[in-house]
């Protein structure tokens, strides 16, 4: 998969929290905690890839797949994580992989740091005590870059995961823009995304697809731009970006 620029990193500022930037592998993360623990958040994402890896390696269909699989009860975390997510929303397991590597991240950092955000592939999982807010980028939809999700604390942890048909490498079966999800879990929210953005093939499908997402067990608000069409269901606040 050929890379491209995290161009939109350059609009991420974390008041209160130092940044830093970890790559391993094919993940590539930016990091924002109240010191610099690039170190211990490189661990992190290389135990996490290393037991995903070896599990795919094993189990070559669990990254093939566009449906969900059955994993075995005794996978690692990560693995049943992603396929429980698969399972509920539909869609295949390697859809919530960026959600959950945020996740799995974030939650090694949290013994060392009360508030952190951890951003992989524009999906991002937060532990914080005090509200944020993610810009919303949807490509060349009039809305792009205008609007941003304003979340409350969240110090047991919050994920705000995007999948476009539109920017970046998502796979997406859609027309969307933006299908951008809230929910507690990294996994639930980016495979949810997923199943949002192949919803949507135009603007009247968008309504329906909040909708029907945010009636998924786990997630908190769904919200969808196509064009110049926008449409958001559930707990969600926009704010306008500045």
């Amino acid at each position: 998969m050929p890379y491209e620029p995290r161009t939109y990193r350059e609009h991420v500022d974390p008041a209160g929290l130092v940044r830093f930037e970890v790559v391993h592998a094919e993940t590539d993360l930016l990091v924002a905690a109240e010191r610099d623990l690039a170190e211990e958040a490189r661990r992190a994402a290389k135990e996490v890839r290393r037991e995903l890896d070896a599990y795919v390696a094993a189990h070559p269909r669990f990254a093939e797949s566009l449906a969900p699989v059955e994993v075995e009860p005794n996978a690692p975390a990560v693995v049943r994580e992603m396929a429980q997510a698969a399972r509920r929303t539909g869609v295949g397991p390697m859809a919530a992989v960026a959600g959950a590597v945020a996740e799995a991240v974030a939650r090694a950092l949290a013994p060392l740091s009360r508030s952190v955000i951890v951003e992989n592939g524009g999906d991002a999982y937060l532990i914080t005590r005090d509200d944020r807010t993610v810009r919303v980028d949807a490509g060349d939809s009039p809305f792009s870059g205008r609007l941003a999700l304003r979340l409350k604390p969240a110090p047991d942890g919050a994920a705000v995961c995007t999948s476009s048909a539109k920017v970046g490498p998502s796979l997406s079966l859609g027309s969307a823009h933006a299908a951008t999800v809230v929910a507690g879990s990294g996994a639930l929210a980016d495979a949810a995304a997923s199943m949002l953005g192949n919803l949507v093939h135009d603007a009247s499908d968008a309504a329906g697809a909040v909708e029907r997402v945010v009636a998924v067990p786990g997630v908190i608000g769904a919200l969808v731009i196509i064009g110049e069409t926008l449409a958001a269901a559930g707990e969600i606040e926009l704010v306008p970006v500045s």
